[in-house]
């Protein structure tokens, strides 16, 4: 499973971040790693740090999987660690309904 992350000018995209966001990723989709060819990870900072709001963490997750158009999901929280645990959780549920749809076919 192919990972790529990228981030908006708000969030420094350092090594560390991307291997943090990874091994998350990693973890949590791991039951879908024999459908997954590639995730696509998009963070950005919607009020950027000058501002202290909650919730302004975006994450954007785009997973491709051999045979099927991409699945998409989303998620907004305080921290890049919450977003992206966030959307990995709903990406399990999106994948469980995508899959178990095209089993059924």
């Amino acid at each position: 499973m192919q990972i790529q992350v990228n981030t908006d000018k708000n969030i420094e995209g350092t090594e560390a971040l991307k291997q943090q966001v990874a091994s998350t990723l990693e973890r949590i989709l791991d039951r879908f790693s024999n459908h997954i060819t590639r995730v696509e990870v998009h963070l950005s900072d919607e009020n950027s740090a000058s501002k202290d709001t909650s919730m302004d963490k975006r994450c954007l997750l785009e997973v491709r999987v051999a045979g099927m158009q991409p699945v998409s999901v989303t998620d907004q929280a305080d921290t890049v660690d919450q977003v992206v645990t966030g959307a990995a959780r709903k990406m399990v549920s999106a994948l469980d309904s995508a899959l178990g749809k095209m089993s059924k076919s």
